[in-house]
């Protein structure tokens, strides 16, 4: 996993579905969803939070630890939302790099996300592996996780 597809917040873009289908150029194999590089490399500070705080707007912080704030009421948000529906939490993403640093943080993630059947990561959106898994999306593109197998 790439350090520069770690946003702000704590999302690991290598992990969202539009990183993804870009990544797999999916496009061409009929799924029509939004392409993203992750906010790092298409220049954007932050998806989630840059919006609304000046610090990532203007890039005078990494991530989101290093603000005074942390963590703000719209982080608290958002990873409520994310360890609700997406089986990660942000601010704990956060406190890992925090305390153990960036390479050793995606290295536990590269572990974490894993397809137990072809190693390429698997999407936090939806649960599944966008290389093994591609037909259960086909048929159903609103598929989320499927607690028994995660």
């Amino acid at each position: 996993m790439d350090k520069n597809l770690m946003a702000p917040c704590g999302m690991n873009c290598s992990l969202c579905v539009h990183y993804q289908m870009m990544k797999n150029d999916l496009k061409k194999q009929g799924f029509n969803r939004k392409y993203c590089p992750g906010c790092i490399p298409r220049g954007e500070n932050c998806t989630h939070m840059g919006d609304q705080c000046e610090l990532l707007k203007n890039g005078r912080i990494r991530f989101c630890y290093e603000c005074s704030d942390f963590p703000c009421r719209r982080l608290k948000g958002l990873d409520k939302r994310y360890r609700t529906k997406y089986h990660m939490s942000m601010i704990e993403n956060l406190k890992d790099i925090q305390r153990n640093g960036i390479d050793a943080f995606l290295k536990s993630e590269t572990e974490k996300w894993a397809c137990p059947k072809c190693g390429e990561p698997i999407c936090c959106h939806n649960g599944l592996c966008l290389h093994c898994e591609l037909e259960t999306l086909r048929t159903n593109k609103r598929y989320r996780w499927n607690e028994e197998n995660h």
